[in-house]
């Protein structure tokens, strides 16, 4: 039997052994680091999404709990992995500035170009951080969703959903210039309703007070009128009384024998007015009334031609002169009253 055979399988089964366990070790230490910088921060990332949604707005009082870390360019590639995976834990993606997964991720981008976890992450988390950037819009914090959406283009510029967001951001803006200005135009329009009425009011109370004015002159000119005439018929009196003997001693005045009282105007009675008319009349050599003239009113054209046509009805017994009837004037105040 020949022995070297078996020595050379020998040394070479033995050979093989130590490269096996090396080549096994180099596996081993790549699944290790594998595990801490690609599939837990992954894992991480799958468990936050089972804890919610992304787009579910974080706490306030967790976002005031996590201030920014101390002196963040002087972090090494760890330590800025280490502070994103924690933002993404705490769903910080692209909020507050200075202090999230997003920053964080670009910064150990800058130290190694090309860090696969910083790569993966930023791409896996894309959708999530632009719909935080989407509620930034919703939410009409414009400043904040530009910074976000900027924040977003500098991890992948030529993503299609920067596009959606820009144009969501615009439209946003232009709905709220559109609102604020029909908020503008409409405060205009009260205004100035506020402002005809106003006027409209002033005109209505001036037109009334002129009105009243007028009218009150009116009456004082009526009742100046019948108090001259009053004062005349009494200056007039003593005078005829005085004359009559001397002129003619057998002269007599009308007297009335047929009275007719005037008819109430219908108008006036609904209305609670009450007046007077002053009347001038014709007495015939009959004693028929032949012509009325109204020498006075209160108030105007309510009561004089039913005064009027009350006194062409009245019969009186003639003047006579020196015992032969005669034609004579005469003048009467009527006065209309309700009765209480």
């Amino acid at each position: 039997m020949d022995t070297r055979n078996l020595d050379a399988r020998s040394g070479a089964r033995g050979a093989v052994r130590p490269m096996l366990f090396a080549i096994l070790g180099v596996f081993a230490v790549l699944a290790v680091a594998a595990w801490f910088l690609i599939i837990q921060p992954h894992e991480e990332l799958l468990l936050q999404e089972a804890g919610g949604h992304p787009s579910t707005p974080v706490a306030s009082s967790q976002t005031a709990a996590a201030p920014p870390p101390a002196n963040v360019e002087a972090m090494d590639l760890n330590q800025l992995l280490a502070e994103a995976r924690r933002a993404m834990n705490e769903q910080r993606y692209l909020s507050p500035a200075g202090n999230n997964a997003f920053e964080f991720y670009l910064k150990a981008l800058q130290k190694q170009p090309g860090n696969s976890v910083a790569t993966d992450a930023l791409r896996e988390t894309f959708p999530f951080a632009a719909s935080a950037a989407e509620q930034a819009i919703n939410g009409r914090d414009f400043n904040e969703a530009q910074r976000e959406i900027d924040l977003l283009a500098k991890a992948d510029p030529a993503n299609y959903t920067l596009t959606i967001l820009r144009s969501k951001l615009d439209a946003q803006r232009k709905l709220l210039d559109k609102e604020q200005q029909d908020a503008l135009e409409q405060q205009k329009q009260q205004q100035l309703a506020a402002q005809k009425a106003a006027e409209e009011k002033a005109a209505a109370e001036q037109l009334a007070a002129q009105q009243k004015a007028a009218q009150q002159a009116e009456a004082q000119k009526a009742e100046q009128a019948r108090l001259a005439q009053q004062q005349q018929r009494q200056a007039e009196q003593p005078v005829q009384a005085a004359q009559a003997p001397a002129a003619a001693p057998s002269s007599t005045e009308a007297v009335l024998i047929k009275y007719v009282p005037a008819r109430y105007p219908t108008q006036a009675r609904r209305a609670n007015q009450e007046g007077w008319v002053d009347v001038e009349y014709d007495v015939d050599a009959a004693g028929n009334v032949t012509d009325v003239r109204v020498t006075g009113s209160q108030p105007r054209h309510v009561f004089e031609r039913e005064a009027s046509d009350a006194v062409r009805r009245w019969k009186f017994k003639p003047a006579m002169r020196d015992g032969v009837p005669v034609a004579s004037q005469g003048h009467r105040h009527i006065e209309f009253k309700l009765q209480q």
